[in-house]
């Protein structure tokens, strides 16, 4: 594990609006046709998928270098790490990306600077009542890979991958086909 980083168990807060448009007040600024709550019924939720996949949270100080992070990043097999200075309130996020942004830009030497000088401060996260269309919608919209997860009480609750989407989906309408084929057959 790298220097600054640590996994993070859920236990966290984020002061900013989520990716629905609901501010830390807790006010939804969102229209309500666009409400994860609003769509189909039968739509899995990221509360079900954390289920599965857990809620550890890879993260890194803001003032950790980003060889730190690149290390991490390796070390756990993901390619993002939510920034935080206390283990506990989303500072940013850090991807793969912007460490690849930050190398273009100022070459090799960009390794030795802290983490902050390139994590994207702008942070979109979800809810464990968020569907999984809701999220697919939200992060082809604003092309992101990753979105943390947090609670009623602001706190980090998990993370979600595009790739944590793309395996949910496929493993809905895998089960919808199995359910079909079964109907067709006991006809």
């Amino acid at each position: 594990q790298a220097p600054g980083s640590v996994v993070f168990d859920g236990l966290g807060n984020r002061p900013f609006t989520n990716a629905l448009g609901c501010a830390a007040s807790g006010e939804d600024t969102t229209p309500a046709a666009r409400r994860p709550s609003d769509r189909e019924g039968n739509s899995m939720h990221v509360h079900n998928v954390l289920k599965v996949k857990g809620s550890a949270v890879a993260t890194i100080a803001p003032d950790a270098t980003l060889a730190d992070a690149t290390a991490s990043l390796r070390d756990h097999g993901v390619g993002a790490l939510v920034v935080s200075r206390d283990g506990r309130t989303i500072d940013g996020i850090l991807s793969e990306r912007d460490v690849v942004r930050a190398l273009a830009a100022h070459g090799a030497s960009t390794l030795g600077h802290q983490v902050s000088s390139a994590m994207s401060t702008t942070v979109t996260t979800c809810r464990g009542d968020d569907t999984v269309d809701a999220l697919m919608g939200m992060m082809t919209e604003r092309r992101i890979r990753h979105l943390p997860v947090v609670d009623d009480d602001e706190k980090l609750d998990g993370i979600i991958s595009i790739g944590d989407v793309v395996k949910s989906r496929v493993g809905q309408l895998e089960a919808e086909n199995n359910q079909l084929h079964d109907y067709i057959q006991a006809r």
